[in-house]
């Protein structure tokens, strides 16, 4: 009797996947190692209007994905469907999916085995921790202190571990006991299954900034072709116009056009060039003085 009530549990939970799977787009498998049940919640509560999570055994996963025929290809998801998972029924576009998971990392305090998620620097200072016991605890990690006003304190900014390595409990405690977090834990996509396509974590992991540049590169050179093919567009229209403008003040300059525009440079240009002209004819005179001067003589 348990077995059989069991077996139509099961049934019962493969149907209601089933039923997910027609009903969302998009299916994203993450894995659950090193979540926290607490920030897990927060999660939910935060996506559950763009998001539907279901954290369910893969051989039900499985059993579901068998049965929902319309979904092409989405038996590829099977290889992903090893360990701990959470699943996330979704319309979301997979890239945004990915982009709102990894805003949600958050730094968290280390546990024994944990990976440094950067460089971990413990800064000189006073730690506010009494002295006692924990002095060898410093000094086991390569901390040098002294005691000072009733407290710990650290002599000098030390590196304590550099980003991907394995966290010691010696470190993870005494790191604890100071408030640094050296860990991000969080949900990270292994992989997305959306309207036939097989996204993988890594080709959903975007550098906003690289492309953010990559975008704002591409706008300049744009810009300049636009401006050197005179090819007007609201974003153009008013370097062209002042383009336009100099190219033919210029021109009006160099042929003696008179305008409003050129009148008061025309004048200045001729004025320059008669006082160019009354000193070389100075000139001319000077030289030439001292010639007539030894003829009359």
């Amino acid at each position: 009797m348990v077995v059989r009530q069991s077996t139509l549990l099961k049934a019962d939970e493969v149907k209601e996947i089933t039923s997910l799977l027609s009903q969302y787009k998009a299916l994203g498998i993450a894995s659950l190692q090193k979540v926290r049940a607490a920030q897990l919640q927060q999660l939910r509560k935060k996506l559950e209007k763009s998001a539907n999570f279901r954290v369910v055994k893969n051989t039900l996963i499985k059993r579901a994905v068998s049965e929902a025929k319309e979904k092409v290809g989405m038996e590829k998801l099977e290889e992903y469907l090893t360990g701990p998972n959470i699943f996330l029924f979704t319309n979301l576009n997979p890239f945004k999916l990915s982009l709102l998971l990894e805003k949600s990392r958050v730094n968290a305090k280390a546990r024994a085995g944990d990976i440094a998620a950067f460089d971990v620097t413990v800064h000189a200072g006073n730690t506010g921790l009494p002295p006692g016991p924990i002095i060898s605890q410093f000094t086991a990690v390569g901390l040098r202190t002294r005691i000072e006003a009733g407290s710990v304190w650290v002599s000098r900014d030390t590196l304590v571990a550099k980003k991907g390595d394995v966290i010691s409990a010696q470190l993870a405690s005494l790191l604890a006991k100071l408030g640094i977090k050296p860990v991000e834990v969080g949900l990270s996509l292994r992989v997305v299954y959306d309207e036939g396509l097989i996204l993988t974590g890594e080709e959903l992991r975007l550098d906003l900034d690289e492309i953010r540049g990559s975008f704002q590169e591409a706008h300049h050179y744009a810009f300049n072709l636009s401006l050197e093919a005179a090819y007007p567009l609201p974003d153009n229209i008013m370097f062209l116009l002042r383009m336009g403008h100099q190219e033919a003040y210029s021109l009006a300059l160099n042929a003696g056009i008179t305008t409003p525009d050129t009148v008061d440079d025309l004048l200045r240009k001729a004025h320059t060039a008669m006082l160019s002209l009354s000193a070389r004819l100075a000139e001319v005179d000077e030289k030439s003085a001292p010639q007539n001067s030894d003829q009359k003589g």
